[in-house]
């Protein structure tokens, strides 16, 4: 599996070299500079903002602990999503690495990866929901549009295993416990009993319906200001097209990275999926391509600082438990 992902990232960064030779590197410079560095600075301060409210929608699904703090689970979804972006790992990588963080703030590993998995399903429902209005803003914006009835399937198809998901973590199968097992191995030291005491901890999640209700509403509001952030930074590159517009590229392109998730990064799929969303919209191709490397660029200025951060604490906490022995 490592080698495929291995051969899949070297053909993305293939593809990605090969649009900007083919498009020219100095148009995309060029289009790079219109943002500026101000203007850089207030795309990541605006995506932190995003991180407190997706923070703060994992978190109301702990509210009722005592031990569950906002600023731990903000912290674990930069941690995690740092990871997904910066590092050479698939989504799940990110998603082990964020429950991991968060059980450093004092939270149990069970309840962190519990959590995770309900956190993670109801971000994809949302997520589904979001693409589900791309798709209607695109058919009212270009109603003959080729694209329309193959990414309805696509959603469709989304939206069934996003809702499959949730059922099952509701109602509690085996598949479930042996995808907790999944996560939580890397600190729970594979015993058994806890797989069990997993389950129960999702199912008590999932008895709390309204803080379900309103984590989902959160990671759909997430998705929408993710939107306005992509319509902002088009705005600031002098390339100007409705809200609509940016909502509609930036949910079908995520939508394609979320079935693309075994890929680190989305690394090709992200800049040619730009390039050809890009082009209903009139976006030039350079254009677009600098918006792609722009969001990367968002992801590694914030990501690579709470990485190394996150790195010192676990060596602090490594250098304790010795000292402590």
């Amino acid at each position: 599996m490592k080698r495929l992902i291995g051969i899949a990232v070297l053909i993305g960064v293939g593809v990605a070299l090969a649009l900007v030779a083919r498009f020219g590197l100095s148009a995309v410079i060029q289009a790079l500079a219109a943002l500026g560095w101000t203007g850089f600075l207030l795309v990541a301060v605006f995506h932190l903002g995003l991180f407190i409210l997706m923070g703060a929608s994992w978190w109301l699904l702990g509210r009722q602990r005592p031990e569950a703090e906002l600023r731990n689970f903000v912290w674990g979804r930069l941690i995690r999503d740092s990871a997904s972006e910066a590092l050479p790992f698939s989504q799940l990588g990110g998603y082990v690495l964020g429950a991991r963080a968060l059980t450093l703030s004092g939270v149990s590993a069970r309840f962190a990866v519990a959590s995770t998995v309900v956190d993670i399903s109801l971000e994809l429902i949302a997520q589904c929901l979001y693409a589900l209005l791309g798709v209607a803003l695109l058919f009212r914006l270009e109603p003959r549009n080729h694209l329309v009835i193959p990414i309805l399937a696509g959603l469709l198809a989304m939206s069934v295993l996003a809702g499959g998901f949730l059922v099952i973590q509701a109602r509690g199968f085996g598949v479930l416990e042996r995808m907790g097992a999944a996560l939580g191995a890397r600190w729970l030291a594979g015993r058994a009993h806890l797989v069990q005491e997993l389950e129960r901890e999702i199912r008590a999640i999932h008895d709390h319906r309204l803080m379900l209700g309103l984590c989902l509403l959160g990671h759909f509001f997430c998705w929408l200001g993710n939107g306005v952030e992509a319509w902002l930074t088009l705005r600031w590159m002098n390339v100007h097209i409705g809200v609509a517009g940016a909502l509609v590229i930036d949910s079908l392109l995520y939508g394609m990275r979320s079935l693309a998730f075994f890929l680190p990064g989305a690394i090709g799929l992200q800049e040619g999926g730009y390039i050809m969303l890009g082009a209903l919209f009139g976006i030039s191709p350079p254009a677009a391509l600098a918006l792609s490397f722009i969001r990367r660029g968002r992801d590694l200025a914030i990501g690579v600082p709470a990485l190394l951060i996150w790195q010192l604490l676990e060596g602090w906490r490594a250098v304790r438990g010795v000292t402590q022995r």
